[in-house]
């Protein structure tokens, strides 16, 4: 039997652990410890989202469960979707010796070439056109960087829930949040994140082949601009892909624990 190993769930921008709520009870079926965590000003965290200045203040619920984990010596196999995919390359960077296998799904991966907030400049150069009723704020300085964004009902059904249950489209409606966008990278990390850190962690990447919000070129490019140890694609999955693909994407997950331990 294999031994049971710990899944941290991070989640993407404006969401929270409840999108997890498919995904995280078969993986603890299947005999495994899962935590799923809300991000700082994000699910039923209180904080505010103007109080998120930089990736460290909104990644501070992530950093502190870290810093937590008994034994010491516990590695967890971290899996961030979209936004998250920043919280845990942060992570990564952090705290390599904690964690066993870092797992993007349809996410957000920065480099070590460049700095953090490189891939999500290069998300906005082209792709903010297409939030349609998306709500934005700007940064203080009356430039013309996004520093906050809210989904709207038709960009979260056009391109982030277009193939997932009705059911599922309905309770992002009710519960998604006004969420940080951080360009500005954590004042205690380096410009650019490290090979011997953040570069010795195991990466996989989860591509979802019909996601409308990070097109699968967009994805497959942050793959070439930093290769990762393997590659899983899913077919039939929006955005969204823990609701509306959960049982391929909890295979994924399972193979995944198998192979890095």
């Amino acid at each position: 039997m294999e031994p049971r190993k710990h899944f941290v769930l991070v989640h993407g921008s404006s969401h929270g652990a409840w999108c997890w709520y498919k995904v995280k009870p078969v993986l603890e079926r299947a005999g495994h410890r899962v935590t799923a965590l809300d991000l700082a000003a994000s699910g039923i965290n209180l904080k505010n989202f103007r109080e998120i200045r930089a990736l460290i203040d909104y990644s501070e619920p992530l950093i502190k469960f870290l810093e937590s984990l008994k034994p010491e010596d516990e590695k967890v196999i971290l899996v961030g979707h979209s936004m998250g995919g920043m919280n845990i390359a942060l992570a990564a960077e952090k705290f390599p010796e904690k964690i066993s296998a870092a797992v993007f799904v349809a996410a957000l991966m920065p480099d070590t070439s460049h700095r953090p907030s490189y891939v999500l400049e290069k998300f906005f150069e082209t792709s903010k056109e297409e939030f349609e009723d998306a709500e934005f704020a700007f940064d203080e300085e009356g430039g013309n960087k996004v520093s906050s964004i809210l989904f709207g009902p038709k960009g979260l059904s056009s391109k982030l829930y277009h193939l997932s249950p009705i059911e599922d489209l309905t309770l992002a409606m009710t519960l998604t949040r006004m969420a940080p966008v951080l360009f500005k990278d954590s004042s205690d990390i380096a410009n650019r994140y490290s090979e011997q850190r953040y570069g010795s962690v195991g990466r996989v990447y989860v591509v979802s082949k019909q996601d409308k919000l990070f097109l699968e070129s967009f994805q497959r490019w942050m793959i070439q601009n930093y290769p990762v140890r393997q590659v899983v694609e899913i077919n039939g999955a929006d955005h969204m892909v823990m609701v509306s693909a959960p049982h391929q994407l909890c295979c994924a997950l399972l193979d995944i624990a198998c192979n890095y331990g």
